[in-house]
């Protein structure tokens, strides 16, 4: 049996509350991703700021110049989520999974004994399936009838 911590990402990329949205949209621009963790005190996760938490609060173009709100000035505090579902790194993979689609969450943070250990994501469940895919169709019995 596969366990969460055979696929969780741990090399996180995170922000402190006081962080600007633009500091974060940033930081999902240059990293490629849709999630980041809110921490304070080295470990603890206290909110999470998502790629649709940050579109929603930036301002739009079209909106006057004078009274336009700017990402730099927004803090990560005032966006984030902080009711946020968790899981502890001894859950199964398909807890995790289960958990994922039920409440359809893109990503599911690790946290462990109150510390963030590190966040998985639909987008690795991908990944299992895809393995998971690649060896069934290597232990599938070649047919020659394909015509």
């Amino acid at each position: 049996m596969f366990s969460i911590d055979a696929i969780m990402s741990t090399d996180l990329i995170t922000l402190a509350p006081e962080s600007t949205v633009a500091e974060a949209r940033s930081l999902m621009q240059s990293n490629r991703i849709h999630h980041l963790p809110v921490i304070e005190g080295g470990d603890s996760l206290v909110g999470l700021v998502t790629l649709t938490n940050v579109l929603a609060a930036t301002d739009s173009f079209l909106r006057d110049p004078e009274n336009r709100i700017h990402a730099k000035d927004l803090q990560v505090k005032d966006i984030m989520v902080t009711d946020i579902a968790t899981i502890d790194e001894h859950a199964s993979l398909r807890q995790a999974a289960m958990f994922i689609e039920k409440h359809q969450i893109g990503c599911l943070p690790i946290v462990t004994d109150g510390k963030l250990r590190g966040i998985i994501t639909d987008t690795d469940f991908v990944g299992v399936a895809i393995n998971l895919l690649e060896l069934a169709e290597e232990t599938e019995p070649v047919d020659a009838d394909f015509g």
